[in-house]
């Protein structure tokens, strides 16, 4: 009897982490938002993709470097599409706070507000008409008191591609730079 119940503990299914009591879920403390710099993106095109992340109050996330090994990072990930290449990923510096649980030692941290963003191409090959790029930003949301299980929240950036030479206007100037990005040379649209 003794060996039937170990094998059917060995054997069910292992269930995510319940919420800690009285704490809101991990997705509904940070809310992302996805910008693109350009509309449309012409191909031959470097354009940016912004990640806004509002952080609910009384709650933090690690930066992208935290502290130490064991703490989980912030980090976006996106599936490019064929024709649509990775230039760089930018994560902002984080800020150093002390909290109740870790008073000698401050840790790295993202609070309130904060823009994560991808600079891609979009390359000789890209498909045109519009584009939904799938970015997945993984973080784990704390309190002084307590951490919520760590996720990955499925954000979609939606933009228009265009031929290339075609007219694309700068937008959302609130997140990025005024300066528009440059034609890249054709030896790096191959």
């Amino acid at each position: 009897m003794l060996l039937a119940v170990s094998l059917i503990s060995l054997t069910a299914p292992r269930c995510a982490p319940a919420e800690p009591q009285g704490l809101p879920s991990a997705a509904a403390v940070v809310k992302p938002q996805a910008y693109v710099s350009l509309d449309p993106v012409p191909r031959g095109r470097e354009f940016e993709v912004a990640i806004t992340v509002e952080i609910a109050r009384g709650f933090h996330m690690n930066s992208h470097k935290p502290s130490d090994d064991y703490l989980i990072p912030t980090t976006i990930t996106p599936q490019l599409p064929s024709g649509i290449k990775l230039a760089d990923t930018i994560y902002p510096a984080g800020q150093l706070k002390k909290f109740a649980f870790s008073p000698n030692k401050p840790l790295d941290v993202y609070t309130g507000s904060v823009t994560l963003k991808l600079k891609l191409l979009a390359q000789a090959n890209a498909a045109l008409g519009n584009m939904t790029i799938p970015v997945t930003l993984r973080y784990q949301a704390c309190n002084d008191a307590a951490c919520l299980p760590p996720v990955k929240v499925p954000v979609n950036v939606m933009l228009e591609i265009a031929a290339a030479g075609a007219k694309a206007r700068a937008v959302h100037a609130e997140v990025f730079s005024a300066a528009s990005p440059a034609a890249v040379p054709a030896n790096l649209l191959k």
